[in-house]
C-alpha cells in the first residue's frame, strides 16, 4: 500500500483517538485504524475508557475478515503499550497477527513501554514507522505526557477579568464578568478536564457547583482547597448529586482523621461522601505542590483552577501554573479585587514573558490563552 495516504489514515485514527477525551484518563487518549494492503479501512477503534479495551484491540476486534489482516497496514496514535496493566500488552497481541507495517505517531515515554512495544513488533517481522504526525499526536495527549513526566497534572488556570483587570466589585460581586459565550467554553474546558479546583473563600463566597451545565460532556472531579477544615457541609460541592465527586485538600490531620471515622459517619446522616487529602502546612497554608502530586496520584492529570485572586497569585509565584487562560471583558469597574497582585515583581525587567500565547474571541470577551 502507498505511503503516500500515511497522513490520511493518521489523521483518522487522532480523530478517534480524541473520542476519548474526559473518560479515558489517566491513560493517554489512543486511536488506530488497519488498513487492508488494497488501501481500504478494515478496522478501526479508540480507547473508550480507562480500565477497558485498548484501541488496538478493538480496531482487530472490528475487522469482519480476519484474512484481510495479511499485509495490512495498522496506524495507532501512540506506541502500543507492552506491559501489563488494567489490560494485556496490545503489542504482544499485534505481534501475532500477519501484518506488514505499524505507521505509530509517537513513542511512549512511559517506562514501562518506551521502545518495548516497537521493539516487539519489529521482532515479529513488522516493519515500523514512527514520527507520522507526532507533534499532533503530542498535542492531543500534552496533559497525559506532562503528568508522565513531571508526575503531577497540567495546570491551567483560568481568570475572567475587566479590561482595567479586576475579577470582582467592591462588594465582592462577580457575577457576570465574562459573558454567555465565555461561560460556555469553560464548561466545555470543565468536561475535558479531569478535575476542577477552587480555594475556600471561592466556596463559601460564590457556592459555586463546578459541574457541566451549558454542554454535554462527563462532570469532573471537584476539588477545594480548606486549609482548617471548615467550610460548611451545605455547600454545592459537599450536598448535591455529585458528592462523591468533591475531594477536599487540607493540612488540619486531626480533624480530617475525625471526618473519615467510619464510626462517626455511621452517626452522621449528612456525612461528607467524598474524599479528604491531607498535605503538610506550609507557610500557614496547605502545600500546593505536594497537592498536585497527590491529585496526581488520584490519577489527575489535569487540573483546572478557577480559584480568585489569593490562589492564583498563590500558584503563580510558586510557578505551579503551566496555562493562563485569562479571558478579557470590554468592562470598567474601576475598583474592587484584582485578579492578581503581588506576584513580588518590582521592575521591569524582573518580568517573564509568556513562551507562546494566542488571542481568540468569545463572544465580546478576548482570550488570552499562554504557556508559562
Amino acid at each position: 500500500m502507498a505511503k503516500s495516504k500515511d497522513k490520511i489514515w493518521m489523521q483518522r485514527a487522532l480523530s478517534l483517538a480524541e473520542k476519548g477525551r474526559g473518560y479515558v484518563s489517566p491513560n493517554p487518549m489512543v486511536g488506530c485504524v488497519i488498513v487492508s494492503e488494497d488501501g481500504n479501512i478494515i478496522g478501526e477503534g479508540y480507547h473508550q475508557k480507562y480500565g477497558k479495551e485498548h484501541a488496538e484491540v478493538l480496531a482487530v476486534k472490528s475487522v469482519k475478515d480476519r484474512s484481510m489482516l495479511e499485509q495490512a497496514t495498522i496506524y495507532i496514535t501512540l506506541e502500543p503499550c507492552a506491559h501489563h496493566g488494567k489490560t494485556p500488552p496490545c503489542a504482544v497481541m499485534l505481534a501475532k497477527l500477519p501484518l506488514k507495517r505499524a505507521v505509530i505517531a509517537m513513542q511512549d515515554p512511559f517506562a514501562e513501554v518506551n521502545g518495548k512495544g516497537i521493539e516487539m513488533l519489529e521482532n515479529s517481522g513488522i516493519a515500523v514507522d514512527i514520527g507520522m504526525l507526532k507533534e499532533e499526536a503530542e498535542a492531543l495527549n500534552e496533559a497525559w505526557l506532562h503528568y508522565v513526566r513531571f508526575s503531577r497534572p497540567l495546570v491551567t488556570l483560568k481568570i475572567a477579568q475587566t479590561a482595567d483587570g479586576y475579577i470582582a466589585a467592591p462588594n465582592g460581586d462577580s457575577k457576570w464578568i465574562s459573558s454567555s459565550d465565555s461561560r460556555t467554553e469553560v464548561h466545555r474546558w470543565r468536561s475535558r478536564t479531569d478535575a476542577v479546583l477552587v480555594g475556600r473563600n471561592t466556596a463559601m463566597h460564590d457556592n459555586p457547583s463546578l459541574t457541566v451545565r451549558m454542554v454535554e460532556g462527563r462532570q469532573p472531579i471537584r476539588v477545594v482547597v480548606d486549609g482548617p477544615l471548615e467550610l460548611p457541609r451545605n455547600l454545592n460541592l459537599f450536598s448535591d448529586q455529585y458528592e462523591e465527586k468533591t475531594i477536599i485538600v487540607t493540612h488540619n490531620k486531626s480533624k480530617a482523621d475525625e471526618v473519615a471515622d467510619p464510626m462517626l459517619k455511621m452517626l452522621q446522616s449528612n456525612y461528607f461522601r467524598g474524599q479528604i487529602l491531607v498535605v503538610d502546612k506550609h507557610n500557614g497554608h496547605s502545600n500546593q505542590k505536594q497537592m498536585l502530586e497527590k491529585l496526581a496520584d488520584h490519577g489527575v492529570t489535569s487540573l483546572l483552577i478557577e480559584g480568585g485572586r489569593d490562589l492564583s497569585t498563590s500558584l503563580l509565584k510558586s510557578g505551579l501554573v503551566d496555562r493562563l487562560q485569562l479571558f478579557i471583558s470590554p468592562k470598567l469597574l474601576g475598583g474592587g479585587t484584582k485578579s492578581v497582585q503581588g506576584l513580588g515583581m518590582n521592575r521591569m525587567e524582573d518580568v517573564v514573558p509568556f513562551k507562546h500565547f494566542t488571542w481568540s474571541r468569545f463572544g465580546p470577551d478576548m482570550l488570552l490563552t499562554a504557556d508559562l
